[in-house]
């Protein structure tokens, strides 16, 4: 992955122009079904937190990215929010959560990064916790912007997922075309 897309100031200015009017709204309603309000949430790439404030609406939210620009940015918008620098592989935190929640950010791991992260994401987890994640549909991975992404099918995600989890659904929607993106909704396992 570039050491500098997303960690720069400009870059960080780009995408937050970028990403103005788009938002993880449809995803965030269907976490709602199958986590309660007011449960202790992270947000994995909380970027320039369109998602975050929506999240924080319902649920105590912490928000996180491995930016510091990013951080940064997060802070100073959000002044009463809850954020850390946190790389989704590792998820160095002591804290326990009752949901992991990302939009289009673990495409960006290769898959031995995906599967560090999956087990690290069962380990913070509360019992029976839930994880909602989205990602780019399709075949093979590419750069863009120097930025590694990987793209994911269904079958693939439940063979990553299913050692931790229990899929709640995996539903393929429309984020610029159709059936672009990948949602995977799944509860850990007892």
């Amino acid at each position: 992955m570039s050491d500098k897309y997303y960690h720069t100031k400009e870059s960080v200015e780009e995408y937050t122009q970028l990403a103005k009017g788009v938002n993880g709204s449809s995803l965030i309603e269907k976490l709602k079904i199958v986590l309660k309000p007011n449960s202790n949430l992270l947000e994995l790439g909380s970027g320039s937190g369109t998602d975050w404030k929506i999240l924080s609406e319902t649920y105590n939210v912490t928000g996180s990215d491995n930016s510091n620009e990013f951080i940064q940015h997060l802070k100073s918008t959000f002044q009463h929010g809850n954020f850390e620098k946190l790389d989704a592989v590792s998820i160095e935190t002591p804290e326990k959560f009752d949901g992991v929640f990302s939009n289009k950010v673990l495409h960006h791991l290769e898959d031995k990064e995906l599967i560090a992260s999956i087990n690290r994401q069962s380990e913070i987890l509360e019992e029976e916790g839930i994880i909602c994640h989205s990602f780019w549909l399709g075949k093979g991975s590419e750069f863009f912007k120097g930025i590694f992404v990987k793209y994911h099918e269904e079958d693939e995600l439940k063979h990553l997922f299913t050692k931790h989890f229990d899929i709640i659904s995996i539903d393929k929607y429309a984020e610029f075309e159709d059936s672009d993106s990948i949602l995977i909704l799944a509860r850990k396992k007892k």
